[in-house]
């Protein structure tokens, strides 16, 4: 994207950013990022930060590029400098020759002509060259990005974050403030479902008016169910309000980073409690299914007892791989050090694939690995069939999932495994090449 810069911004000048700024600073979180008018931020360069961090999905998910571990970008970029951000690649060129810049304006119109491409592929279902079916669902967290369902032709919304409404606001929504945001989400969705996740915070995710409980780890601390389970009142002000919202209609919710059974035993108690406060009351939903978020490794060992109590199971590959590598997703320098498209996470996904298939209960991915091309050509490869992304990625990901022959490729990832590899990506790479498959 090419713009002028405006200023080297810090978090402090969040309100001044003038018309069609990039922003440059050390460090972001996703709250402070959603404190922007995205009409007038285009674009933004971090000296920290990675491509899986909170604030790079958030800033995705926007359409707002954003590169990170630019070290001493405050001190390379000048003000009023012209610079060029390839969100794509991970590239920032700052005082670019007009020879860039040309080659640069004629990516974009190339860019714009893809989308048009995709656009037209929003009616037609996400069908492989052998037949196989692939339910593309949205990933989701603001009342604008549900209209979304329509234009990319998605069949749902696979993960709505609910923490993001909460991140935006000085205080803390009341049960009346929260009902009326599940009901608009549910009445813009439609017919469509949608799989509203309780609260996600902490770690990266702050709430402003919450209080700042960091350990020395955040990812490792207290966060998601851990804090629902400790401030009960706050999980069930949450899932009163999504029951009302739900009221007469089916409602799916699911539970964050839980690491053993009987954290989904708790909170499942507090949400019964609220079904039959519900019931009595006279609002309850037509219809509730209730599944849990697969990012802790524990799980694995669990999940016999585990799929017997849940509806689905959705896996948030960001979280689960950085805990399966052990592996901090915020930290640049071990942050791309493991690859999601090699033999142990494949081991990973095939047993619960296994488990899910044998229990019959529906199993998708939502994390960053469902909404790349290449990767989500290797999820189709061993067996999953539902996948939740951005906006912006159900074209590619539906473009891809049209070239494919997904029996041929099961076959050829069956027959990568041994050796051992540290990654799969090249040899994946090198089918899509070979088979015309856009990744």
């Amino acid at each position: 994207l090419l713009v002028h810069l405006s200023g080297r911004s810090s978090l402090a000048s969040a309100g001044t950013i003038p018309d069609r700024t990039i922003l440059v600073a050390r460090s972001m979180g996703p709250a402070e990022l959603l404190d922007y008018d995205r009409e007038q931020l285009c674009g933004i360069v971090l000296e920290d930060g990675s491509t899986t961090s909170h604030v790079a999905i958030i800033a995705k998910a926007l359409e707002i590029p954003i590169v990170g571990r630019c070290l001493e970008a405050m001190s390379l970029i000048e003000p009023f400098d012209r610079v060029i951000i390839d969100g794509d690649n991970a590239h920032v060129f700052i005082r670019p020759a007009e020879d860039v810049q040309a080659a640069f304006r004629e990516n974009m119109v190339l860019r714009t002509q893809r989308r048009r491409a995709y656009a037209e592929l929003a009616p037609l279902p996400a069908v492989s060259l052998d037949g196989v079916r692939v339910s593309l669902n949205l990933n989701a967290g603001l009342l604008v990005d549900v209209p979304h369902l329509a234009d990319t032709g998605a069949e749902g919304i696979g993960l709505y974050r609910t923490e993001i409404p909460f991140m935006v606001r000085p205080s803390y929504p009341d049960v009346e403030e929260q009902t009326a945001l599940y009901q608009r989400v549910l009445d813009l969705a439609g017919d469509k479902p949608v799989q509203f996740r309780t609260l996600d915070i902490g770690g990266d995710k702050l709430l402003p008016y919450f209080g700042k409980e960091q350990g020395e780890n955040p990812a490792l601390g207290w966060r998601a169910i851990r804090i629902g389970l400790d401030r009960p009142a706050m999980l069930r002000q949450q899932i009163r309000a999504l029951l009302r919202a739900a009221a007469g209609r089916t409602l799916s919710v699911m539970f964050p980073l839980v690491a053993d059974v009987t954290e989904f035993d708790d909170a499942r108690a507090l949400l019964d409690r609220e079904v039959a406060r519900a019931e009595a009351e006279g609002y309850a939903p037509d219809g509730l299914r209730v599944g849990v978020m697969l990012e802790v490794p524990a799980l694995l060992w669990q999940l016999p007892a585990l799929l017997a109590r849940t509806d689905f199971v959705a896996v948030g590959s960001n979280d689960l791989m950085q805990y399966l590598f052990a592996a901090d997703r915020c930290d640049p320098a071990v942050a791309h050090r493991f690859d999601a498209l090699s033999p142990a996470a494949f081991a990973v996904f095939d047993q619960l694939l296994a488990a899910c298939n044998a229990a019959g209960k529906p199993l998708s991915v939502c994390g960053e690995i469902a909404a790349r091309p290449l990767d989500a050509m290797a999820l189709v490869g061993l067996g999953f069939r539902n996948l939740s992304m951005p906006p912006a990625n159900v074209g590619p990901v539906k473009s891809m999932i049209r070239h494919l022959p997904v029996v041929q490729l099961a076959e050829y990832m069956h027959n990568l495994r041994n050796p051992p590899r540290r990654s799969l990506r090249q040899h994946l790479a090198a089918f899509a090449r070979d088979h015309r498959i856009p990744v």
